[in-house]
């Protein structure tokens, strides 16, 4: 994997650049959409390719193991030839999810030992078998295995994690490094940033990683909890220490303006359930604002979606029959909500990406972020 920028924005730490994997080059900064069982929500691959012009996408690590399983999916050729899906693809490491879990599981140095959401079984994660189960996945790349720390928690105990997550990441490094792809390209390790919200520990964090000298870097364990200017100020204490010429995850994040204060301060890349969840519950982003679907208001309100054609669906459906759909509980209701939303989201970064290149990011920021904080 290859990283290079293209345009840096002189008032800020923005940049865009390209990513190239051996399933197509990515231009960031890049939104990508969430696939946690092998398919981004309601939503088909021809959709994602088409109307979100979505460039990468993400596979779970954790719901991926339980189902199908790993032995269905190496049968298959890997995630790629399993869900139709060519371009590039990125999986977590399931430490989320064992973090979520956590009255069903236990923590030490050998790994997390975790009971199945769906039956109950009992299960081990260590940092060498979640390595080989991304191998086996075959994502372009993929994750360290990691513990989230909650953003609430005391000092002692995110120390203690980062501890665990340093160990971890130890070992992640030296299973990847003795073993090789299980099919016909190359993968990367990304590390990640941990440490919580306080200072010193995320910059002993990122002065490791940036040691490492790995392909790309994230940043997790934000927007877990923790005040959103916090959550600003521990990107840029991490963003100063990260490589310059890696690309920057943040994980698991977020909204509309997170993503551009994200983008401000140097991060390249980003996911979030978000837009196909608050779909799902009839809320869609605009450039305007945000907008209820359920609200009567829109009942008789026979307007476009929204006129600025994000996809295929903000001109063919009105706001009323779309309104309709979502308080019925037909599933159109939820793809057409959900592809829009994602559209929007692929439009947002996409734009981004072109005001970087022209130089006036700053001032287009600004007026999107006043817009974007509107509820209509």
């Amino acid at each position: 994997m290859t990283f290079e920028i293209q345009h840096s924005d002189p008032q800020s730490k923005a940049r865009a650049g390209l990513i190239t994997t051996g399933h197509g080059v990515i231009e960031t900064p890049v939104f990508m959409p969430v696939g946690t069982q092998a398919t981004v929500k309601t939503i088909q691959i021809p959709e994602l390719k088409n109307d979100t012009k979505a460039q990468i996408i993400l596979g779970n690590t954790y719901h991926l193991y339980l189902r199908p399983g790993i032995d269905v999916l190496e049968k298959a050729g890997g995630l790629h030839r399993f869900n139709g899906w060519d371009r590039p693809m990125l999986t977590d490491s399931g430490g989320f999810q064992v973090f979520s879990l956590s009255e069903n599981r236990k923590l030490r140095k050998e790994g997390a030992e975790f009971r199945s959401h769906i039956d109950g079984s009992k299960h081990l994660f260590t940092p060498e078998k979640v390595v080989d189960i991304q191998r086996s996945i075959g994502a372009d790349i993929i994750m360290a295995f990691d513990e989230c720390c909650p953003g609430n928690a005391e000092y002692g105990y995110a120390k203690q994690s980062l501890e665990l997550t340093e160990h971890w990441l130890g070992r992640c490094l030296n299973r990847f490094n003795t073993t090789e792809p299980k099919y016909d390209y190359a993968q990367s390790l990304f590390p990640i940033v941990q440490g919580c919200v306080y200072t010193d520990l995320r910059r002993r964090s990122a002065e490791r990683i940036a040691g490492l000298y790995a392909d790309g870097n994230a940043i997790g364990g934000l927007a877990v909890g923790e005040p959103t200017e916090k959550m600003y100020e521990m990107i840029e204490v991490v963003n100063a220490i990260l490589p310059e010429n890696k690309p920057r995850y943040l994980m698991g994040v977020g909204t509309p303006v997170n993503i551009l204060e994200g983008i401000e301060r140097g991060i390249d890349m980003f996911d979030c359930i978000m837009p196909t969840r608050n779909g799902r519950n009839g809320q869609l982003f605009t450039r305007f604002g945000t907008i209820n679907m359920r609200n009567r208001k829109w009942r008789d309100d026979f307007s476009p979606i929204d006129t600025d054609s994000h996809s295929y669906v903000d001109l063919l459906y009105t706001k009323a029959y779309l309104h309709h759909l979502i308080n019925v509980h037909e599933y159109l209701g939820l793809q057409i909500a959900s592809l829009h939303n994602l559209a929007f989201y692929l439009w947002l970064t996409g734009e981004a990406r072109r005001h970087i290149a022209a130089g006036d990011f700053g001032t287009w920021k600004s007026g999107m972020v006043s817009q974007l904080s509107n509820r209509l």
